[in-house]
């Protein structure tokens, strides 16, 4: 910015593309306005280390940028305030923001600081449920609970995943394609937490690899029969004992945030193993009755302990857990509840 105008701006669009700090300096010089003097804010603090690309520091510094103002510092060892003290160096002013500002920043790069953290991706949960908390519905009825405007919304949030996440039971009784239905939109990977290896062949995720890759997560005592039809199928087999073992695998196949739409089944697992950071609710006016809501089976390996996150209760079940924050808004007729269960 110069004198109250934007002079330019851009953003990390994909991982291996041009950071934001470069993306912004060639939409400047685009727009045939010099970045010589101005004053650069920042989401994150310039990376100072050759990754993928080269230093940001580096452009800001050939650019002649005279100020930088960083919303949020960079949690990951590689960086650890180095690109500010290099900006300082080279004779920039740094200012960090704080405030609604540096909160504002923080929860936009949640799945970049978990990951940075702890080499696990974001963890968000997903469901849709009636009035009265119903989270299925009756054989023969449809299959849909929340409106035609939020499942809108879930293909964004999913093409914004680098990950979606389900347990078999949701594949054998839907076969979902689980694809962002928009427009050039990214594709996510597609999850599947399968102990048995139980994946049909002929289903519509291995029908369509062309279109994002499948992930199955199995147990290590899966038949080795069903895991090598599934190999030869085009699945990735990850065989882990626990929730924990998975998450670690798909982060180092650098999955950052993984938007989770399994059923009550995966969700309890996954709450059990005090691994849900946010999740984001669909409440429709709707009443549905007694549904049959047994656990499918399929699902992941339980862990026998109990999460000892939040205020937790007694017994053996998945503790309770209280929000950081949280907030509604309408969707069609649907309510959405988001909350926070972490923030890194």
């Amino acid at each position: 910015m110069r004198d109250g105008e934007v002079v330019g701006e851009g953003f990390h669009a994909e991982l291996g593309g041009l950071h934001a700090e470069r993306a912004a300096l060639a939409d400047c010089r685009e727009r045939g306005e010099d970045p010589a003097g101005a004053t650069m804010y920042v989401t994150l603090e310039p990376c100072a280390h050759q990754g993928r690309q080269p230093p940001c520091v580096e452009a800001i510094l050939e650019a002649g940028v005279g100020r930088v103002v960083i919303a949020s510092e960079d949690p990951s060892g590689k960086a650890a305030g180095r690109g500010p003290g290099i900006l300082r160096d080279g004779g920039v002013e740094v200012a960090f923001a704080s405030g609604a500002e540096a909160t504002a920043a923080r929860r936009l790069n949640q799945p970049f600081r978990k990951h940075a953290r702890t080499g696990l991706p974001l963890v968000v949960l997903k469901m849709a449920m009636s009035l009265d908390g119903q989270t299925t519905t009756a054989p023969g009825d449809s299959p849909w609970i929340s409106g035609p405007e939020s499942r809108d919304l879930v293909h964004q949030w999913r093409a914004e995943s680098d990950a979606i996440a389900v347990g078999i039971g949701t594949v054998l009784a839907d076969d979902p394609l689980l694809t962002a239905r928009i427009e050039g939109a990214r594709q996510p990977a597609r999850v599947v937490f399968d102990s048995q290896a139980r994946l049909p062949l002929d289903s519509q995720l291995l029908e369509t690899l062309d279109q994002a890759p499948v992930l199955l997560i199995t147990a290590p005592d899966a038949p080795a029969t069903n895991v090598s039809a599934l190999k030869e199928a085009g699945a990735e087999i990850i065989a882990t004992p626990d929730i924990d073992s998975a998450l670690y695998e798909l982060g180092r196949r650098e999955i950052t945030s993984l938007f989770l739409e399994g059923g009550q089944t995966l969700a309890s697992a996954f709450l059990s193993s005090d691994q849900i950071d946010e999740s984001r609710t669909f409440i429709a006016p709707m009443l549905l009755g007694q549904q049959d809501n047994a656990p499918r089976g399929g699902g992941p390996a339980r862990r026998s302990r109990a999460s000892s996150a939040g205020t937790s209760g007694g017994g053996t079940g998945p503790a309770r857990q209280l929000a950081l924050w949280s907030s509604t808004e309408t969707v069609g007729p649907d309510l959405l509840i988001k909350a926070t269960f972490k923030e890194w």
